[in-house]
């Protein structure tokens, strides 16, 4: 055996070890990635489920786990007739609250009014669920390091608190 056939196997089983080594750091992310969802599919699941007693969801676009001063879990989608709708459900299950989006402002617009009021802070996450007896939208940013959390009422997007970062 030459020298050169040498060098050519050793590039071939280096490259060999490169490509399966790859494929299991893609495996095990992607198997870290899949048990760490698992609460927020479930959620979802029976958000779905809990809607589905009350109104006829053609489709779900957003899903939304919101705390605040309790937990919510939101929906936002079409319901049977083709008319967009938003879906609030306390994690209780009781009190499902079922809005027409028409009746508020939507996340691309809560977003909007964020984007304008505070320029300088970028859009973190967005959610939707209740504070105080009212839907709202929760609008997190991020500037430098600190992060703010604005809470819009979804009938017309009028500032409701502002919360400073939380450290």
């Amino acid at each position: 055996m030459s020298q050169s056939d040498s060098k050519e196997k050793k590039a071939v089983l280096g490259l060999f070890i490169t490509i399966v080594g790859l494929l299991l750091i893609i495996l095990i992310t992607s198997l870290g990635y899949i048990r760490a969802s698992r609460p927020m599919r479930q959620a979802r699941a029976e958000a779905i489920e809990l809607a589905n007693q009350h109104v006829k969801l053609a489709s779900v676009d957003q899903f939304y786990w919101f705390t605040r001063e309790a937990t919510y879990f939101s929906l936002v989608g079409e319901d049977a007739k083709g008319q967009e709708i938003v879906v609030i459900i306390p994690k209780s299950g009781e009190e499902i609250l079922i809005k027409k989006q028409e009746e508020g402002i939507t996340e691309e617009e809560a977003k909007g009014i964020v984007r304008t009021e505070f320029p300088n802070e970028r859009i973190k996450k967005v959610t939707l669920g209740m504070y105080q007896e009212q839907i709202v939208w929760e609008v997190m940013t991020k500037v430098s390091e600190e992060e703010h959390y604005y809470l819009l009422a979804f009938s017309d997007g009028a500032l409701i608190k502002s919360i400073p970062s939380i450290e």
